[in-house]
């Protein structure tokens, strides 16, 4: 693997529009450390006037700006080739700056809630005011659930307590569980991992499928037990805190962080119930395609379409992406042009890179996007995704002040997958190689299977687990494995499913971040819907509008300025039309093909 000074500079980073040079990073470094300790002098104050209020809060967001850009500097850095000690060196002193910074402020919340409401409408009340509303609404929204001092001072002393599941898990899945040897397609022997299993599920050979879908869950299934003994002290925690803080289910607690109702939760779980028939249909259609007597679980991810000439050089995929993404008109083109041309990209691999693909974006400069870039059309997806979450940084950063630019987890996939989504009717509308467009389909609806159907699944699991145990039931490991296994057979009816798919619920590290993983589900049904009203319609000014308000509201108003509903079934409903016209588009293809 080259090194990165092998490569030509115009396809890495420029960091210059963050700092000169190191140097000058540094020097920032040790200017922020000394401000730190001055921000104590806030403690105590914000309550005193409005005018001390605000003072206090722009001094801690204006001391936050600058702690965010040397710490993402040095990450850039870091992602771009962590194997340089300096780098690491970098790493590590913008982590510790991060951490003395978040100490320093851990008051801000709590003194916030001690000042009395009446008292804080009063302050907000003027239209100069006006950008510290929805901050402090969503800091106050707690009240509700906010404890006196000492219990909060409790609970805040249980958090390192409650990581103890997710901890031995990591450790578990990551350090000690060894996995087996398996066989390749040339029959070699290799070492599976969870790094290397991915490709082992995709291969052509069935039988390479089969043995690393074995190997793996069958090795998760030997410590059953002990997975369920930490998932099930997991979900405890969950239940523990929603009682504390007055909150009717662990579900309801997780969701109000982002003021998500649990009825769009429901919602979400019901609409794709209604369209199992449809997925029952495509499960039909792999088996067909792939020419297999049964369809086994661990035929899920191979492609169905076998691979075709579909080379795309990075420098071929800029103007496809431009011609894709043009419904959303010309300044979102220019942005394009920008990132392109002033490295706001690294590109291809280089020893030391992190893996992956990555946006980061760098408040008053401009977004960062790392890719390892290999000519294929799913590259092309890539840089599209990450360019989708790129603009959304933009226009955000661009439009709202420090305070309210950073946009929620609730909304963060919806730009990335409307690029996707774009892409993807660009090229079937441009297409004519019959082979080529089954493979777009392919990737389409793989894009439904695992984003939409199986991450609601997993969220259908966690609602099951959490309101088990709440209503007395033992979380033990036949209770998880036999409702997983139960939601693999409603979910992938038509399929066989082995009995090493109930354990596969143990091997989903999401599940000790509760009631996460439905977000993925309701983003990519959002995108859909907004993509298809740009392309049917050519109206992206609510689309446009949402790309700009970052955190500046709660992010179910935010999808509703881009036209998506999400407390009515109909944005995932309607997505689901799409899938189900897609599965018959591809049938009727490879019926062509085939022919």
């Amino acid at each position: 693997m080259k090194a990165r000074n092998e490569f030509d500079p115009k396809y890495q980073w420029d960091f210059t529009p963050i700092y000169p040079n190191d140097e000058a990073w540094e020097a920032e470094l040790n200017a922020v450390m000394a401000e730190i300790p001055k921000l104590a002098a806030i403690e105590g104050t914000l309550g005193n006037s409005r005018e001390a209020f605000r003072s206090g809060i722009n001094a801690m967001m204006a001391v936050m700006e600058r702690v965010e850009r040397v710490y993402e500097y040095a990450s850039l850095h870091r992602a771009a080739d962590g194997g340089d000690p300096k780098h690491q060196e970098m790493d590590g002193k913008a982590t510790n700056l991060y951490v003395q910074f978040s100490m320093a402020v851990s008051f801000l919340e709590p003194e916030i809630l001690e000042i009395p409401e009446e008292t804080l409408k009063e302050f907000l009340a003027p239209e100069e005011m006006k950008t510290y509303r929805h901050f402090v609404d969503d800091i106050t929204r707690s009240r509700a659930h906010s404890l006196d001092k000492a219990r909060e001072q409790m609970l805040a002393r249980l958090g390192d307590v409650s990581q103890a599941p997710s901890d031995a898990y990591e450790m578990l899945t990551n350090v000690d569980l060894v996995l087996p040897k398996v066989h390749d397609e040339n029959g070699n022997e290799v070492q599976l991992s969870s790094g290397n299993f991915g490709m082992f599920r995709e291969s052509p050979v069935c039988a390479v499928r089969e043995e690393a879908f074995k190997a793996m869950f069958g090795t998760y299934g030997k410590f059953n037990n002990t997975f369920a003994a930490m998932y099930a002290g997991n979900v405890k925690m969950d239940t523990f805190y929603s009682d504390v803080r007055g909150h009717k289910s662990a579900c309801e607690a997780a969701l109000f962080g982002t003021n998500v109702p649990v009825s769009v939760y429901d919602s979400l779980i019901e609409a794709v119930h209604e369209s199992l028939p449809t997925m029952r249909a495509y499960l039909a259609l792999r088996k067909k395609a792939l020419k297999l007597e049964k369809l086994d679980m661990f035929d899920l991810y191979c492609p169905m379409v076998a691979d075709v000439d579909f080379k795309i050089p990075f420098e071929d995929s800029k103007a496809l992406i431009k011609a894709a993404t043009l419904p959303l008109g010309e300044e979102y083109q220019k942005l394009l042009d920008r990132a392109f041309s002033e490295r706001w990209m690294d590109v291809y691999e280089n020893k030391g890179k992190r893996s992956g693909a990555f946006s980061m974006g760098v408040f008053g400069v401009h977004p960062y996007v790392l890719l390892n870039y290999t000519d294929t059309l799913d590259d092309v997806f890539t840089v599209a995704h990450e360019l989708g979450h790129s603009m959304h940084s933009y226009f955000s950063d661009t439009t709202q002040d420090y305070l309210n630019h950073d946009y929620r987890i609730f909304v963060a996939e919806v730009a990335s997958t409307v690029n996707e989504v774009l892409l993807t009717k660009y090229l079937l509308k441009t297409e004519t190689d019959k082979a080529r467009r089954a493979y777009i389909l392919n990737h389409f609806l793989e894009g439904f299977r695992t984003t939409v159907f199986r991450q609601t699944l997993f969220a259908e699991f966690e609602r099951k687990a959490h309101d088990l145990y709440q209503a007395g039931t033992p979380l033990t490991a036949q209770v998880l494995n036999e409702t997983y296994r139960s939601l693999c057979e409603l979910y992938y009816a038509g399929a066989d499913v082995p009995e090493e798919i109930q354990y596969e619920w143990s091997y989903i590290p999401h599940f000790y971040t509760a009631f996460y993983v439905y977000q993925y589900a309701t983003g990519f049904s959002s995108a859909v819907s907004i993509a298809n009203h740009l392309v049917e319609t050519g109206d992206n000014a609510g689309y446009l509008k949402f790309l700009t308000l970052g955190g500046s509201d709660y992010a179910m108003n935010e999808l509703k300025v881009g036209g998506v509903d999400l407390t009515t079934p109909e944005p995932v409903k309607a997505a689901m039309q799409v899938f189900a016209e897609s599965v018959k588009e591809l049938s009727d293809l490879l019926d062509e093909l085939n022919n």
